[in-house]
């Protein structure tokens, strides 16, 4: 994140674009716009923002001030998988009586010479939640070629409702402009997020621009203003990244202070102190955390005071893991009641962690709140206290000087492990009795899956005849578990079956092993492959089983760094029996590859006699964070895990028979 200058601002603000160095009329076409068919610095682009333009500003209405938000932008469809541009929705807020309204709602499509408007009764709005609603069109007459073009106005009364503005989206944009004038009474923090440089970054202070009647003073304002040229689409790339708000350029907006017309002042960013204070007479937090008392009468006296502290902590833990279902929600502030959710069985993850809390404390093992963000909704800024960052909680304790996060929310989570969703790098320890601290989340190391088989041949039968077992260990064992409690058995098999290739059939299955703290699954699988020697010459894939079947990065180059949530690995050792009557041909090459020393690792080897071969693969992965600077490297060991799951052959020679 890039601070900017602090200056005077205020919560309303121009987001304003205007093409390039003109002014734009809405409308009118340049001849470059409706000749471009393909975007050069973007050719694989479907679509193009040809430029935005954005237009906030004060108006006081019916001696109201109200902030007025003008927008409008074309938008070029350079192919048929561009149309989905042609969909467009505007939130809208609103809170009993007051509302924000979209007014010069205009929107049209070019085509050639010829325009077909989008016609008020095409114009829809309807609810999108408890506060939201959204306005919706869609563009008529889309084809190849077509520019998008639309503008409108917000009026909204709402000075917290400060969006910032986004750069960069999900095509790639020619030209984006953001202006704001803002009167002086209120103070922003402001930053930029992202890799890309502002090509125009310029404030200054307008006199007396600002008046309300019954003040004599006008308000001095900080006028904005923001550009970025040839902005490359944000790509994302697999799973295996944090949320894309932590990476996408933008402008981000936060109001610190309000200096009113009175001469009084309402201070909004706060110092971690002011937080700590707060919480722990907050009726949502601190008054949910100090529910020892209820816990005790409602729990069986054993759980709290049997075993040693880590012992209790685990009994603690699995109760309250089968006790409670999560309803799938992660709720915040001024929704979490501990002692409803518990009596009915069913919370949120605020509640049903913070009970887990409060069964802790009352068993004598000290344990802190721990607010958090998850993956998806991006990283908590560490520059100073931003709530609405935060939208999970976890437990932290330390026993025996180990410390434990816990998650109670899943009932397949081993105790001291975090579900995938909060293992978002750090997060807040709120600590009642001393100051909160920023505290790093370290996932589970032991993370791997691992086969072991040995298949023998019938070449009377033509066919395979084998055994393997397969080890999960962790993160890997938590999703073997999950999904041997919510299949039956017969659909697990079937499942395995269709995730292998050729004429595979398993023909007995055995759980042969789940550890009670459920970081380990053992399992083992009978099987036979039909029609796997075929004339003189008889090629074999080895890995019947493939972690991977193909490379989960896609992009040509990544701006942004590799996440896997947690470090992982994958091991396949299999002994291959020769078939009687074949010898030797060939073997797949060895191979060793390492990413950062070992930071990840891939290594293949095959060896053979006369009566047996034996295969060993594994692909570690022993860091879970990788920069952007590692992406080619990285994609290139993944693009080589996977050709040699495909590609790898043991190719087998009939004997020739003796004369």
């Amino acid at each position: 994140m890039q601070p900017f200058l602090a200056l005077s601002t205020l919560l309303f603000f121009c987001i304003l674009s205007t093409s390039a160095q003109n002014k734009t009329t809405f409308g009118k076409l340049t001849t470059a716009e409706k000749s471009m068919s393909i975007y050069e610095k973007d050719p694989s682009a479907h679509a193009v923002v040809l430029y935005e333009k954005g237009n906030n500003y004060f108006k006081v209405v019916n001696r109201h001030i109200r902030l007025i938000k003008e927008y409008h932008v074309k938008i070029k469809i350079l192919d048929e998988k561009g149309f989905d541009q042609g969909t467009v929705e505007i939130p809208l807020y609103h809170n009993n009586a007051l509302a924000e309204k979209v007014t010069l709602l205009k929107a049209v499509t070019h085509n050639d010479n010829t325009q077909y408007n989008v016609l008020p009764s095409e114009i829809f709005e309807n609810d999108h939640s408890e506060r939201w609603r959204v306005k919706t069109f869609t563009f008529p007459k889309m084809q190849k070629g077509s520019i998008l073009e639309y503008s409108y106005t917000i009026t909204t009364p709402y000075d917290f409702n400060f969006n910032g503005w986004d750069f960069q989206g999900s095509i790639p944009k020619i030209y984006s402009e953001f202006n704001a004038k803002i009167p002086g009474n209120w103070v922003y923090n402001r930053s930029l997020r992202g890799s890309l440089e502002l090509d125009v970054n310029d404030a200054h202070i307008q006199k007396g621009c600002f008046t309300i009647d019954g003040y004599p003073k006008a308000a001095d304002c900080e006028v904005l203003k923001y550009t970025m040229k040839d902005i490359p689409a944000f790509k994302e790339d697999g799973d295996f990244m944090l949320s894309a708000e932590n990476y996408r350029s933008r402008l981000d907006f936060e109001l610190s202070q309000y200096n009113k017309l009175d001469g009084t002042t309402n201070k909004y960013t706060k110092s971690w102190k002011d937080v700590d204070r707060e919480f722990r007479s907050d009726k949502d937090i601190g008054r949910q955390l100090a529910k020892k008392g209820f816990f005790e009468r409602h729990v069986p006296e054993k759980l709290l005071i049997e075993g040693d502290e880590l012992t209790r902590a685990r009994n603690i833990f699995e109760f309250v893991q089968e006790h409670f279902t999560w309803n799938e929600q992660y709720s915040s502030y001024g929704k979490a009641r501990v002692k409803e959710a518990f009596e009915a069985q069913k919370g949120n993850a605020w509640e049903i962690n913070m009970s887990l809390i409060n069964l802790l404390n009352a068993a004598d093992i000290p344990t802190n709140l721990m607010l958090l963000s998850t993956r998806r909704r991006g990283l908590p800024t560490k520059m100073h206290p931003v709530m609405s960052n935060f939208n999970y909680v976890v437990g932290k304790t330390e026993i025996g000087g180990k410390s434990y996060l816990l998650d109670a929310t899943d009932k397949y989570m081993p105790f001291g492990f975090l579900p995938f969703r909060a293992l978002n790098h750090y997060g807040r320890i709120m600590d009642f009795k001393n100051d909160s601290y920023w505290y790093d989340i370290k996932p589970q190391t032991r993370n791997r899956y691992q086969v072991r088989a040995q298949i023998k041949f019938d070449p009377d039968e033509n066919k395979a005849l084998g055994v393997f077992d397969a080890v999960s260990m962790g993160y890997n064992a938590v999703d073997i578990h999950k999904t041997l409690s919510e299949k039956s058995e017969e659909e697990y098999l079937d499942s395995v079956e269709e995730d292998i290739p050729g004429n595979f059939a398993i023909t007995s299955y055995e759980l042969v092993k789940q550890r009670t703290d459920k970081q380990m699954v053992s399992q083992r699988f009978k099987f036979e492959i039909e029609d796997v020697l075929n004339g003189d010459m008889a090629y074999v894939n080895p890995f019947f089983i493939r972690f991977f079947n193909k490379n989960p990065f896609q992009l040509e180059e990544r701006n942004y760094p590799i996440d896997f949530g947690y470090p992982r690995s994958y091991r396949y050792q299999i002994i291959l029996t020769i078939p009687d009557g074949y010898v030797i041909q060939e073997l797949p090459e060895n191979k060793s590859i390492a990413l950062g020393d070992t930071l990840a690792t891939l290594k293949f080897y095959s060896t053979g006699n006369a009566s047996q071969i034996s295969f060993s693969f594994e692909l570690a992965l022993n860091g879970s964070y990788f920069t952007e600077k590692d992406y080619n490297a990285l994609k290139a060991l993944f693009e080589e895990a996977v050709d040699l799951q495909k590609n790898s052959l043991v190719v087998f020679k009939k004997k020739t028979a003796q004369p």
